[in-house]
């Protein structure tokens, strides 16, 4: 199939998860959360980056996106422009996580999540809206490549902060690159309909960012030590994801523990 990647990436790119997160350093518990975090140095100065990106253009930008239709609404009122942002963005992301439920043995995930993308792209003309869930029940279940990897048994690796990607881990830093890769989409789609499907993509992100704006800017702009803060977080509701740890409460929703979620 013509969309399908080069054999090799993939391959070599699993490799180095692998010998990346076999190397890392000994994990220290910290607050009762294993962290293993050898570049902190790095990531602190990623992080102040990030943080002052979000404070001058994403945040801004988020706000602007929100506006003043997008508050708590009535269920049945008409959504927003900020809904059918976020709501078409997450539609164009549902292909790649067809193949995640596929390489994960997981076909039931597959399967709903390949319906929402059949059923919002023909009926929700082309993600706007979400006549699956809404009319039919049938929800998102997420996942990506990093969830994939920790299916296949590849450790965590250390902790990293990614430039306006924000937190991640070795694993899922290699899992972010092979989602594109995998991606249908962006295989099958000429090279500006390809950018108008990431522009899209980004602008669903800003969505998210405005949706949990108090939230965002209580860790990154309110807290003694935003990086120290937003690592923990983050770290504890990613492994409670993966189910590769339990926590008996998580003080933070999804969206506001990563504002660069997917």
């Amino acid at each position: 199939m013509d969309w399908l990647p080069s054999r090799r990436a993939p391959l070599w790119l699993l490799l180095g998860a692998l010998a990346a997160a076999g190397c890392a350093s000994q994990p220290v518990q910290r607050d009762g959360v294993s962290i293993s975090d050898p570049y902190e140095a790095q990531n602190r100065r990623v992080h102040a980056f990030n943080k002052a990106l979000d404070a001058q253009v994403i945040g801004p930008v988020a706000n602007r996106l929100k506006g003043k239709g997008d508050a708590p609404r009535d269920p049945d009122a008409p959504i927003g422009p900020l809904q059918m942002v976020i709501n078409a963005g997450r539609n164009l992301s549902l292909p790649v996580k067809v193949v995640n439920g596929l390489l994960q043995g997981r076909p039931g995930n597959a399967g709903q999540n390949l319906t929402r993308f059949a059923v919002n792209t023909t009926l929700g003309l082309g993600g706007l809206f979400d006549p699956a869930a809404d009319g039919f029940g049938v929800t998102e279940r997420d996942t990506d490549f990093g969830e994939t990897l920790a299916v296949w048994g590849v450790p965590e690796g250390a902790y990293l902060e990614l430039p306006v990607l924000g937190p991640s881990t070795q694993r899922d830093a290699v899992g972010q690159v092979v989602d594109l890769l995998i991606n249908p989409l962006y295989h099958v789609l000429d090279g500006g309909e390809s950018a108008a499907v990431f522009g899209l993509r980004v602008a669903s992100k800003a969505g998210d960012r405005a949706r949990f704006g108090d939230s965002v800017d209580g860790i990154l702009q309110g807290s003694a030590d935003s990086y120290a803060q937003l690592r923990l977080i983050w770290l504890m509701n990613r492994r409670h994801d993966l189910g590769e740890e339990r926590a008996e409460y998580d003080p933070y929703d999804d969206a506001a523990i990563d504002p660069y979620a997917e």
